[in-house]
């Protein structure tokens, strides 16, 4: 089976536990104005089999093994093309590969049906608790993103993935947001804090397209310190 993607990293150290072989596929429906992979969202011409994939990935599987770690599929969105996934992730797991989906969970449900029997774990992004704020910052309501999320929580362990943006996503009540979808999830879901960065804004302006942040500053080490400390007051792990 073909995949459309994006590029390939082989020694990707910061998407799930361990050395991964992270593998962009092409293709997103969210617009989010912070997103530093922009170029990822139209699903191009690039394709690539599962096949040569895991060729690829046994030719550097030492390094996996040896860190614990394993392929993670990204984007894009991934779970976009779940036949695809869930036919690579079936093939890594029959050589005892870890799998693991990073996702921001737009999409059908059956989606993950067809994918999570052959996933180990999830990397699950939500860009704001509040829908409001949530359609204003990635273009759509995140009512079925948090429906996903909780479906997801119930069948694989989950890190749940959040993005500090000064002054939109920081505030108290932001953070208590947070902590309180947290606290409604089936299973016990850690808190990675991501800190926005602008290192992809000249993608944009290569695409012809506007930038809407452009007065929002980075955030600092000071303001994921801040937020970490609220959301640990609030009973919340973080990783």
């Amino acid at each position: 089976m073909q995949g459309y993607y994006h590029s390939i990293e082989h020694f990707g150290t910061v998407d799930g536990q361990g050395i991964r072989y992270v593998l962009f596929l092409s293709g997103c429906k969210l617009r989010c104005r912070f997103c530093h992979n922009p170029d990822t969202w139209q699903q191009g011409c690039q394709s690539i089999t599962t096949e040569q994939i895991l060729k690829d990935l046994l030719h550097y599987r030492h390094f996996y093994d040896a860190s614990k770690g394993g392929i993670t599929a990204s984007g894009g969105e991934p779970l976009l093309q779940s036949q695809f996934v869930a036919e690579l992730f079936l093939a890594c797991q029959s050589h005892n590969i870890h799998t693991t989906i990073d996702t921001a969970g737009y999409y059908d449900q059956k989606n993950l049906t067809a994918v999570l029997p052959y996933t180990n774990a999830a990397l699950f992004s939500i860009k704001a608790v509040d829908p409001q704020k949530h359609r204003w910052l990635a273009g759509f309501d995140n009512q079925q993103i948090l429906e996903n999320l909780n479906y997801v929580a119930q069948s694989i362990p989950v890190t749940l993935r959040y993005v500090i943006i000064p002054g939109l996503t920081n505030s108290l009540e932001d953070l208590q947001a947070l902590a309180g979808l947290v606290h409604t999830l089936p299973a016990l879901v850690p808190v990675e804090l991501l800190p926005y960065h602008s290192l992809g804004r000249h993608k944009w302006k290569t695409l012809n397209m506007k930038y809407t942040l452009d007065d929002v500053p980075d955030a600092t080490t000071q303001d994921v310190a801040i937020a970490t400390n609220i959301l640990k007051s609030e009973g919340i792990t973080i990783v």
